[in-house]
């Protein structure tokens, strides 16, 4: 369990990583919500100071005053046990309150908590529980932040840069190799004392054969290969839904690539760039990892599998599919309250991925987080690595 005293440095550190973010940002960034899955720069520094407000100080500290009454209206997400919210669709126009006024309401919530933390005398374990939640809550939103700027920028048609020092692109330079497992029965799952979401829990047996996972992530040049054969062409290599998807949405390339005066460059948060052969892949869905699998005659790992040979390579500058459901673990138990909605209510109809990405924030990542998005969705920073 963490201290008191460590987790006011978490706070304070989690807190001040959100802000230098965004401080590379014009003031125009903050507001613009290209589609649902984009979340204005506004809106997350509103929300994760929301969370701190709602579920610590309003509970915990007596006599706070809330900053506005409408704080937890319009920066409130999915807790619907909570009350009112602005609905999803609708964050982009909300020029009102501005970005002066909610960098003002971070300042009041994070000195309030702050005090709290320092001044308060022997904090209960929930209370504390629930602060750290709080942070790496917070450092989730972080990764949004830097993947969704990059979906805003993006989306820009002048393509402007976000930061010159982000490098997103870090090649894998060694020799490919295959790392065998033997079948055998291992164990899985968060082994507790040191923080976790409540998904990681139900440590558990699990059954793997024998297989050979690559110790490289695929790259961009593997992927050309796949685009220049066909793929996006080859209805064999699809499931029905992504077959639909890449026909109804017109989908002939990864996400950021774009074809100028007869070559291929990378939209990146350091702006536009020759594409590099060499770089992991980035910004696909589940269903394009698994059609290059597919004509690759391989699969993708099942997250049990990933976890089990994690420590026989490097992972951590994308996101990897994997061919698993995102399901609960044997005796999953969500919390109680609002917080009960923070992941067991997502397990339905999407996919895990392991590992962690270059927008991952510091202490976040671990071997046993599972990320979970719907196939389709491209804007992170996934990519994928095969299993024969």
């Amino acid at each position: 369990m963490i201290s008191q005293e460590e987790l006011f440095k978490l706070f304070s550190e989690t807190r001040a990583d959100s802000e230098k973010i965004c401080s590379y940002l014009e003031t125009e960034d903050y507001v613009v919500q290209p589609v649902v899955d984009i979340s204005p720069p506004k809106w997350h520094l509103g929300h994760t100071t929301w969370f701190f407000e709602e579920f610590v100080l309003k509970k915990y500290q007596k006599d706070y005053k809330l900053f506005d009454e409408n704080s937890a209206y319009v920066f409130n997400s999915y807790y619907e046990s909570v009350g009112e919210k602005v609905i999803r669709t609708d964050r982009g126009n909300l020029s009102r309150p501005t970005v002066d006024w909610v960098y003002k309401y971070r300042n009041y919530v994070s000195n309030a908590l702050s005090k709290f933390l320092s001044t308060s005398k022997d904090l209960s374990e929930d209370i504390l529980k629930v602060i750290e939640i709080g942070c790496h809550h917070e450092k989730q939103h972080q990764e949004l932040l830097l993947t969704d700027i990059k979906y805003i920028l993006g989306k820009n048609p002048l393509l402007p840069e976000y930061n010159q020092q982000f490098e997103e692109n870090i090649i894998q330079n060694f020799p490919k190799d295959w790392i065998k497992i033997s079948e055998g029965i291992y164990e899985v799952g968060h082994k507790g004392g040191s923080f976790a979401y409540d998904n990681e829990f139900g440590r558990h047996k699990t059954y793997l054969n024998d297989f050979e996972i690559s110790n490289k992530l695929v790259t961009n040049a593997e992927f050309l290969e796949f685009m220049k054969a066909g793929g996006y062409e080859d209805v064999l290599l699809w499931h029905a839904e992504g077959w639909d998807w890449i026909n109804t949405n017109g989908i002939k390339a990864p996400f950021y690539w774009h074809k100028i005066e007869g070559q291929l460059h990378q939209y990146t948060l350091q702006g536009l760039q020759k594409l590099n052969p060499d770089a992991p892949l980035a910004h696909i869905s589940y269903y394009e990892a698994f059609a290059f699998a597919q004509w690759k005659r391989m699969r993708l790992p099942t997250e049990f599998e990933w976890e089990i040979a994690q420590e026989h390579f490097e992972w951590g500058s994308r996101w990897e599919w994997t061919e698993s459901a995102y399901m609960p673990y044997p005796n999953y138990q969500k919390a109680d309250g609002a917080l009960g909605e923070y992941n067991g209510k997502f397990m339905v109809n999407q996919k895990v991925l392991r590992g962690s990405s270059v927008a991952t924030s510091t202490k976040h990542s671990r071997p046993t987080y599972r990320n979970f998005f719907h196939p389709h969705l491209r804007w992170q920073f996934t990519g994928l690595r095969l299993v024969k």
